[in-house]
């Protein structure tokens, strides 16, 4: 368990379809702890990397190329420390399969951008609001020191 003010070693980030919020969130934490936390995300139910995601993911410097969607039943691992869910289906589900584990689960509400309408730029600055939303929850959670730049 990490408590408050416990930085954890091994943090699984959870969404729906880890397509979106939780791909960033993962992507976000490798970047600020390299090497310093092991870090994955999965969702309730398979989806495809949002192209979105790669346009506002690349605007600071992370590649998502390489990110393969995976549900809970995808994982290999199991040693979380903290699981960290973004939509309330993937809290759910974290809760129900960490039930015997001596895990910390956290539920942040997190809005999806796939809802947002408008013109690509508006579309593009809910995805940013998202990402910038998640990196400062990453940064006060996980008790951040620099160690990239943002």
């Amino acid at each position: 368990m990490t408590g408050p003010g416990l930085r954890p070693t091994a943090v699984l980030f959870a969404c729906g379809m880890n397509s979106v919020r939780s791909p960033m969130a993962e992507a976000l934490t490798e970047k600020l702890f390299p090497n310093q936390i092991y870090v994955r995300s999965a969702g309730v139910r398979s989806g495809k990397i949002d192209p979105f995601v790669d346009a506002v993911m690349a605007e600071i410097g992370v590649d998502m190329s390489k990110h393969n969607p995976k549900t809970f039943e995808d994982l290999e691992e199991s040693g979380f420390d903290l699981v960290i869910t973004l939509a309330p289906e993937a809290h759910h589900k974290a809760l129900d399969m960490t039930r015997t584990d001596a895990v910390d689960v956290e539920y942040w509400p997190t809005l999806d951008p796939t809802l947002a309408t408008g013109s690509r730029e508006q579309i593009l600055n809910e995805y940013r609001a998202v990402r910038d939303q998640l990196m400062m929850r990453i940064k006060k959670r996980l008790d951040w020191t620099p160690a990239a730049s943002l």
